[in-house]
């Protein structure tokens, strides 16, 4: 069966070069995050990827990742604007950015015609996670809807040691998603982790407590859904918020979830994340990186 791996890249800088955290080079051969993503999604099984992007970094982005990638597997470019709206809207005066990840999904409509998963291009999900998501995504029977999976990672697994950070933390009953929140400021203190809910409140959470990292795995009847509940984000969360609203994809699921209109299989993954949140990360990924090259997790040289 064929899969996709989607990659969300659209909010990469307006330059390439100094400072752009996605392009950070972090191993040995010169790789980028991206690279060790689409690496581990490739040896899964999936033998596409569809790159989310601005348009207007399509040609440096092809110069820089995608030209590499091409010799190695099937790759589609999508975009996401903020003018991309359904007809009778339009973009409220002042709004600077697109609409969030659920928009850049949205992006692939006519696109993706198999199962897919769709990751951060700027965060390290290791191997586990991209096994799992694949081999649910093939076992469903033909023309499944409505069925979908997330990578549920270890709350512990995934803070920085140099500051805060947000996560979708889970509620799981059965192995099937009940609730995800997302959850803001949280970093460990003591044996706990404390954070705040969306009004600010404090909170305090179990380090072992499952969260998303945004590796969700649908079927093609997602971005239907998508579609239809754009609309219904953009009269109601953007217009009490035009220029800040983000449509995202944990909110989305959530009220399928809710609704009853969605399962969602959590399956558990304890690969350690890593990401370049802080630019104190990065000498903890680089090494987690030769680590894993030195017990053959990883060539020492990718798509180069």
């Amino acid at each position: 069966m064929d899969t996709t791996l989607v990659i969300m890249a659209a909010g990469m800088g307006s330059r390439f070069g100094g400072g752009i955290k996605q392009l950070e080079k972090v191993g040995p051969s010169g790789e980028i995050i991206m690279d060790y993503s689409i690496y581990a999604a490739k040896e899964a099984g999936f033998n596409k990827v569809v790159f989310i992007i601005r348009r207007d970094l399509e040609a440096d982005f092809r110069a820089i990742i995608g030209n590499r990638i091409e010799k190695y597997i099937d790759v589609e470019y999508v975009f996401q604007e903020m003018e991309n709206i359904p007809e009778g809207f339009t973009v409220p005066e002042g709004r600077k950015k697109p609409w969030g990840t659920g928009q850049a999904v949205l992006s692939c409509l006519g696109v993706l015609k198999t199962p897919f998963v769709v990751i951060n291009a700027d965060d390290f999900y290791g191997k586990e996670a991209f096994r799992a998501t694949h081999e649910y995504l093939t076992s469903l029977p033909e023309g499944s809807k409505h069925d979908y999976c997330m990578a549920g990672f270890i709350l512990g697994n995934t803070l920085s040691d140099h500051g805060e950070v947000t996560r979708g933390v889970c509620e799981v009953k059965e192995g099937r998603l009940s609730t995800v929140e997302e959850r803001f400021g949280l970093k460990r203190e003591g044996d706990v982790v404390v954070g705040t809910d969306a009004a600010g409140n404090a909170m305090t959470f179990d380090p072992n407590v499952p969260v998303s990292m945004n590796l969700w795995g649908f079927t093609p009847d997602f971005l239907d859904e998508l579609q239809a509940n754009f609309a219904k984000f953009l009269s109601t969360e953007a217009k009490e918020n035009p220029l800040k609203a983000e449509y995202l994809l944990p909110q989305v699921v959530g009220e399928m979830v809710r609704a009853g209109r969605a399962s969602v299989a959590v399956l558990p993954t304890y690969d350690k994340w890593f990401g370049v949140t802080y630019k104190e990360d990065k000498p903890l990924f680089v090494e987690s990186i030769k680590q894993r090259i030195a017990a053959g997790d990883f060539p020492e040289s990718t798509f180069q």
